[in-house]
Formats: C-alpha cells, structure tokens, sequence
C-alpha cells in the first residue's frame, strides 16, 4: 500500500468516523472494488486521459447514483487526480482502521482440502481466544501444501504445513551436507 493510499483511505475514514458512516462506507468501498474488479474496461476509460474529467467524473456520477455522496465524491477526487489505480489501497487503508477501531483482526487460513464447518469454527474459537479480537476468517484451499495450516494473520504466517516441514527437513540435509 503506498503513502498515497494512506493518506486518502485514511481521510475518507476520517470523514466517515465524524460523520457515523463507517459501517456503511465501508460496504459501499467493497461494492466499488467489486464493481471495477468486474469491468476492467470501465476502469481503463476513467483513466484515459483523453476523456475530459468532467466526463469520466459524469460516468461516476451515473454509475453510483444510488451510493452515498461521499463515496462517489471520493471516487471522482481519485479519477480527477489519476489516482484510481490506488482505490484497493486506499480500501485497505480504510479497513485496516475500521478493523483497529472495532477490534477486529483478518485472518486467512490455508489449508490442502476444505475445511469442514466443525473445523473451521473451533479453529476461529481458538483463534478469537488467544487474540481477544472478533476474527474474520477467510479459507482457500492450496493442495501444494500436502496437509496442515497455514494462517496468515496481521503480518505474520503461522506455518504448519507438511510442505514447509519437507523444507526445513531438506535444508537441514543440505546444511549438514555442505
């Protein structure tokens, strides 16, 4: 994430804290990321220079009639700006504060077959026992690493996976050889 993406995500959360939106500019962000994630095209025409901003920021205008004025506000700032290439920074700006603000902490789960509800739900006990924040657990599936977990979680990587074992086992043989 750049300064950049610091700073605007940080001040549309700032906005949103005094204004008692958070909650609700954070849904509509993910709807906008989720919307220029779906139409690469439409996101390359806001960006094209030859387009006068005034249109692209008319485009804008039309395309999130129905959002709250300080989301399209903020998106038409970072078109005007040529910035839009940094609203997925700028969204986890935001929710890397909402998250520190409400006690929440994302946590991604790794696993080489699909955890079932059992499984997952002790491991999310567990995990919102030992860090006393609410847990918001994200699972994918990686058949590369052979079995275990592996949980990515504020910056750190708790690995527990066969795969990383048979690494250290084949760079301890390797240091003794040498």
């Amino acid at each position: 994430m750049t300064e950049l993406a610091k700073r605007y995500g940080g001040s549309l959360y700032d906005l949103a804290v005094e204004e008692q939106l958070t909650d609700q500019l954070l849904a509509e962000l993910d709807v906008a990321a989720d919307c220029f994630q779906q139409e690469p095209a439409y996101l390359r025409l806001l960006s094209i220079p030859s387009v006068p901003k005034k249109e692209r920021c008319a485009l804008l205008d039309k395309a999130f009639a129905e959002a709250h004025p300080y989301l399209v506000n903020f998106l038409k700032l970072l078109c005007e700006e040529n910035l839009l290439a940094e609203l997925p920074g700028c969204i986890r700006a935001y929710r890397d504060r909402y998250n520190a603000d409400h006690g929440i902490i994302e946590v991604t789960v790794v696993s080489a077959v699909p955890l079932n509800d059992a499984s997952r739900e002790k491991l999310l006990a567990k995990l919102q026992q030992m860090s006393g924040k609410t847990v918001r657990l994200t699972a994918k599936v990686d058949p590369a690493i052979l079995g275990g977990l592996r949980l990515d979680l504020g910056g750190t990587r708790l690995d527990g996976t066969v795969q990383r074992r048979l690494e250290r086992m084949r760079d301890s043989i390797s240091s003794v050889v040498l």
